[in-house]
């Protein structure tokens, strides 16, 4: 599963790539935003899971893709540190990334094809199966994965930009 070891795996990238801090433990491919009310350390804004008031949302503002930290040598499976300097991705429609996709409650077996959409999940920042009436669907899956965990598996997916 996944296309790549990396999280940003569209060949020519044409979003931002930005840096900040990190809060909680999040694993690369987690949809993330700005943290509220939290002053900058450093020139560089904190970053929190997506956390909105329900799953399929509109983000507060770009939607930001937490990335590996290939500073220091550490893997996309590799969870960031609480307060720890993070790397993300904001991208631009056509971008294709592997984003964290959980499985909505169950514990495994979750399937998805090539053609579903995602709305990222309140709360966590995993990517679910479209459901109710989003008001975004921000990601088409590329690849078929047939055991979607629910604690995330990376998948390949295309940016929508909606």
């Amino acid at each position: 599963m996944a296309k790549g070891n990396c999280i940003v795996v569209e060949s020519n990238p044409r979003g931002k790539f930005c840096e900040g801090i990190v809060s909680g433990t999040p694993y690369p491919g987690t949809i993330m935003q700005i943290k509220a009310a939290t002053e900058p350390v450093g020139g560089r804004f904190t970053y929190e899971a997506y956390n909105r008031d329900a799953d399929g949302n509109r983000p507060q503002g770009p939607l930001y893709i937490l990335r590996e930290d290939m500073l220091q040598g550490k893997a996309a499976t590799a969870a960031y540190a609480d307060g720890d300097r993070c790397f993300l991705y904001c991208p631009l429609a056509g971008d294709e990334l592997n984003v964290l996709v959980s499985a909505a409650g169950t514990s495994t077996g979750d399937s998805k094809a090539i053609g579903d959409l995602l709305i990222v999940n309140d709360g966590d920042g995993t990517c679910v199966s479209t459901t109710g009436g989003p008001e975004s669907e921000p990601f088409v899956v590329m690849e078929t994965v047939a055991d979607v965990t629910s604690t995330g598996t990376l998948v390949w997916v295309r940016y929508t930009g909606y």
